[in-house]
């Protein structure tokens, strides 16, 4: 499996393409909201002539959607996520604005559910969905075992975790899931998050202050 990273928006978030020696790929956290930044998402998907199978969303903060109406029209792809996380996409106006964001246009609604244990399928690869609520209710990370590595959303980062003081969230329950459903992984396990650079799952059990008396 090949990984591309793109960090887009006026937040900084990241989107991922990824892709096999089919040529068949997903797109997790389509994020782009510049002409500019959809136009290098249109241009690396045709140059390297990939064929996109699934819109996925780690959760439907509106960052994190402002590209899936432009994925949908050009693939015929409906997002992917957890219906604990489908009111956001009702309350996409009203948190963009507190932001001082304006939607470009109205979000897509979901073309299915996501639940934990799902498998994702794209050519010879699989990612497995794992719910990890706490900064949203409907947070998941798909995982891809072969490779050793997992898309965290804004679940876990370097050195950090995703903020728990909006609509859902509950940081008990996202330190408390974290280390329940994530740091059981080996810690050699790659952790690409939704905003920032790459870690490891022993690097954050070890050097993450929100761990340090709990691991």
């Amino acid at each position: 499996m090949k990984i591309k990273r793109f960090e887009w928006n006026m937040l900084g978030t990241n989107c991922y393409v990824l892709w096999d020696e089919t040529q068949e790929a997903v797109v997790i956290d389509a994020s782009c909201y510049y002409e500019e930044e959809r136009n290098a998402l249109k241009k690396f998907i045709d140059e390297n002539k990939l064929i996109p199978k699934h819109l996925l969303n780690t959760h439907l903060h509106f960052d994190h959607i402002f590209g899936n109406a432009f994925v949908n029209r050009l693939y015929g792809l409906l997002p992917e996520a957890h219906e604990a996380d489908e009111f956001w996409i009702r309350d996409t106006p009203q948190h963009s604005r507190l932001y001082s964001v304006k939607g470009k246009e109205s979000p897509v609604p979901l073309g299915k559910h996501l639940h934990d244990g799902d498998l994702i399928t794209f050519g010879q690869t699989m990612l497995e969905a794992i719910h990890v609520p706490g900064h949203s209710p409907g947070s998941l990370v798909y995982y891809n075992k072969e490779q050793g590595c997992l898309f965290a959303g804004d679940v876990l980062f370097q050195g950090s975790v995703g903020r728990a003081d909006l609509a859902g969230g509950n940081f008990d329950e996202l330190i408390d899931n974290i280390c329940s459903r994530l740091f059981v992984l080996p810690d050699d396990t790659v952790v690409y998050p939704g905003h920032g650079g790459a870690t490891t799952i022993g690097t954050e059990k070890a050097e993450n202050p929100f761990f340090r008396y709990r691991t």
